[in-house]
């Protein structure tokens, strides 16, 4: 268990997995009242959730299945990467993707987080890379199938 410490400011519990094999927290919207999110439209959707991540870590915002499978919602950014120096609120870029407009109400969950560590990277130049048996082969160059 990693500790990450918050400071909730919704109306709602915080996020938890749903499950015992669960990797992501569902994220809820904290609103004053319901946001209707039209065609195409795209908005920033508060969840009232402010955190401390430990360095090392970051916190990355994808989409629910079922609203975008059903709705067409998802987060416009996926994955959307909250580094660990930030301390600003949590808000979710949403899209709506459909040709209907959906109506997000307080305490919908929108989105999940799901705590990753990362590496602290070094650069180190060179003037050759080691050979592959891909090279240089980029998007689709093995086929379909």
């Amino acid at each position: 268990m990693l500790p990450i410490k918050v400071i909730n400011k919704s109306r709602h519990p915080l996020p938890s997995y749903a499950t015992a094999g669960a990797a992501g927290l569902d994220l809820r919207a904290s609103l004053s009242e319901p946001i209707t999110l039209q065609p195409l439209e795209r908005r920033l959707i508060p969840t009232g959730l402010y955190m401390e991540l430990p360095l090392g870590y970051e916190a990355q915002i994808r989409p629910r299945s079922g609203l975008s499978i059903r709705y067409g919602i998802t987060v416009i950014n996926s994955p959307g990467t909250i580094d660990a120096d930030y301390r600003g609120e949590l808000q979710v870029p949403l899209v709506n993707l459909s040709n209907e407009p959906f109506v997000i109400e307080d305490g919908e969950r929108v989105a999940q987080m799901v705590i990753s560590r990362h590496e602290v990277i070094e650069w180190e130049l060179a003037e050759r890379l080691s050979e592959t048996e891909r090279g240089e082969g980029g998007f689709g160059h093995t086929g379909r199938g």
